[in-house]
């Protein structure tokens, strides 16, 4: 069941960091406003989609729906799960149809392209009532920007916290009580556990395509214009960031190979004693306790790695209403009642996610700590972090957004294309992309 539960983490983890899955190409039908509140009686039939949660979560979840239903007599709930692959196809289809079940559960990325043609009601009008129970910064996820409203309800979170290999810090001769605290920090040292590992071991895997964005706007660079219809991260200070990592590619402080591979290949390089830095989220601390226990013993964990003010990097599911549904009362009663303090505490037991409500996170499950226990320490400090967290990478960074920046990113990194000029090109080829 350990084992089990930790690949289900993991398995949770990928979802909220796949956050570059942008929904359909095709025109908006409307715009704007998500619709008048929901008002009604809750009873009757309602269906509540989820994303890769079976069969993993099948008791909990199963059992979430008998409380709500014998709460609200009267009611019932059909739970059906979609896996990950597939889904922004299958939701953008039946968006269109108007067949979308009456709670879906999504994150911002693949929700904020419907939000804009108005699929979903405006929960600042609707759920009013529970705003002020949820984290600030996961409420502001199922923002638009330049539209008012909010469209969804946010169920669970991550946020990375900063594992690293206290036996490799001992061997370059860094304080293995004092890991990075910022981009800079993380860059000089990555250079020294570099130098000192002589390629049996090294700093950091750069993962590019999930820690880009979000180390770009730590660093304060505008990702994008106020109003969210232009990309502008090339600016002096990222061309600053892509130069570091040129120099570091260039002095052999990554591995060649990892220019190009994502964060499973960090885990699996971290988990091997090939890294000595592992910025990610609490969830993959039993996937390596599982995998190379020695690697785990020497584990230290420290905050996330932040911005100047203390920023920090969160990704959120929440649940949506479908203006379409016709039983959205009960349905917006439902992901209250799901999205509430007590269940997402529950929720929050038994996989290593973090809840969205302000008053789960004063459990003494996230405020008590046994030294012995990495994972109580993470859980302790991924929990205090969510007070300043924000979603900082844009829905707008889909796919082919991401793979037209990455390519560039990787040109200056490799020495192939200078940097300013490596983002100039990535920023005028994005902005052709979110013109579309």
């Amino acid at each position: 069941m350990r084992r089990t539960r930790a690949f289900a983490a993991a398995a949770l983890a990928a979802v909220l960091f796949a956050s570059g899955c942008g929904l359909s190409d095709g025109d908006d039908a409307t715009g704007g406003a998500g619709g008048d509140a929901i008002s009604g009686e809750v009873k009757g039939e309602i269906t509540f989609s989820t994303l890769a949660l079976k069969p993993t979560f099948d008791e909990y979840i199963t059992k979430l729906i008998a409380d709500f239903e014998a709460k609200h007599p009267g009611t019932k709930v059909n739970w059906i799960d979609l896996p990950f692959q597939g889904a922004q196809e299958k939701i953008t289809n039946d968006a269109q149809a108007g067949t979308l079940p009456d709670v879906v559960n999504l994150n911002p990325n693949f929700a904020q392209k419907l939000e804009k043609q108005g699929v979903f009601f405006d929960l600042e009008k609707s759920a009013a009532d529970v705003k002020g129970s949820y984290v600030p910064g996961a409420w502001d996820a199922f923002k638009v920007p330049g539209q008012e409203g909010a469209y969804g309800l946010p169920w669970y979170l991550t946020s990375e916290v900063t594992m690293y290999n206290k036996d490799l810090y001992a061997k370059a001769g860094l304080d293995p009580n004092t890991p990075p605290k910022t981009i800079d920090e993380l860059l000089a040292q990555t250079k020294q556990l570099s130098t000192a590992g002589k390629g049996a071991f090294y700093g950091w895997h750069p993962a590019l395509e999930n820690t880009v964005v979000p180390n770009l706007a730590k660093l304060g660079v505008p990702l994008l214009n106020d109003d969210a219809t232009a990309w502008t991260f090339n600016t002096p200070e990222a061309v600053e960031y892509v130069t570091a990592l040129r120099d570091l590619y260039a002095s052999k402080a990554f591995a060649p190979d990892w220019l190009t591979e994502n964060h499973s290949k960090a885990t699996e390089a971290y988990s091997a004693g090939r890294t000595a830095l592992f910025p990610s989220g609490p969830n993959f601390l039993k996937v390596v306790g599982e995998n190379a226990p020695a690697v785990a013993k020497a584990t230290g964990v420290a905050g996330q790695i932040a911005s100047a003010e203390g920023t920090t990097n969160m990704s959120v599911m929440g649940l949506l209403i479908p203006r379409k549904s016709k039983n959205a009362a009960t349905a917006l009663e439902f992901a209250k009642f799901v999205t509430n303090a007590e269940n997402q505490l529950a929720f929050a037991k038994i996989v290593t996610i973090l809840p969205s409500t302000a008053d789960s996170l004063k459990d003494p499950y996230f405020t008590a700590v046994t030294e012995t226990d990495p994972t109580s320490i993470a859980r302790k400090i991924s929990a205090e972090q969510i007070a300043k967290a924000k979603n900082l990478t844009p829905v707008q960074w889909d796919d082919r957004t991401k793979a037209v920046v990455i390519g560039k990113i990787q040109l200056a990194v490799k020495g192939d294309l200078d940097p300013k000029t490596a983002l100039d090109e990535a920023v005028t080829e994005a902005n052709a992309l979110l013109a579309r």
